[in-house]
């Protein structure tokens, strides 16, 4: 006598509870790439992503080195360091006063270097004038239309000599020396005087890069 098994009434692993998912919720989950968006809405974000690898996919195949490219298809190009433009500091002064005192010492010392230039620069003439045959030659002319039965001409030659001619300019130099420095002192206080009244003198420095 045999006795009849219940037929087992629950549905086969895999078939009960859609196809193999743990979940109901798994069960209806679907990507959002899996939808088209509707014409006119941004994209989701899995269809961005899938966007991006397409692209790099593409660009990287296809063109061989363009560099990746934006969503709207252009390549993105690497940007470089800005140029940068040097900038000049700058600074503007007025001179509301000079000092006379310093104002003389430094316009004696460059009169005596005046001096001393004027006469080497006299002597170093004379020698090439001299070597040249110009004094021997005017001194002739000069002297024979100043000539006379009675007395002789002009001689140039004994006039213009050399420790003549260098005396006669270092008493020009020291002359200058003293005028030079009188002059610059006075224009001192003169400058301190107008600039009480104007301001002075303004002066822009910039610093070099």
């Amino acid at each position: 006598m045999t006795s009849a098994r219940p037929a087992d009434s629950s549905p086969p692993q895999g078939h009960s509870q859609g196809q193999g998912y743990s979940t109901p919720e798994q069960q209806h989950y679907h990507p959002p790439q899996a939808y088209p968006s509707p014409p006119g809405a941004a994209p989701s974000v899995g269809q961005q992503s899938g966007q991006r690898r397409a692209g790099g996919t593409q660009g990287g195949g296809t063109t061989g080195g363009q560099g990746p490219q934006t969503q709207g298809g252009g390549v993105r190009r690497p940007r470089t360091g800005a140029r940068t433009v040097p900038r000049v500091r700058k600074a503007r002064l007025r001179v509301a006063k000079a000092d006379p005192w310093s104002v003389m010492k430094v316009s004696f010392l460059l009169s005596i270097a005046l001096g001393i230039c004027t006469v080497i620069a006299v002597s170093v003439l004379w020698m090439v004038m001299d070597g040249m045959g110009v004094f021997s030659t005017i001194g002739e002319t000069i002297t024979q239309a100043t000539e006379t039965d009675n007395e002789n001409g002009f001689d140039l030659e004994s006039f213009l000599s050399l420790p003549r001619v260098l005396v006669f300019t270092s008493v020009i130099a020291v002359i200058d020396v003293v005028l030079a420095t009188a002059l610059a002192t006075l224009g001192a206080f003169l400058y301190n005087l107008s600039a009480g009244f104007v301001g002075g003198v303004e002066v822009t420095l910039a610093e070099d890069e």
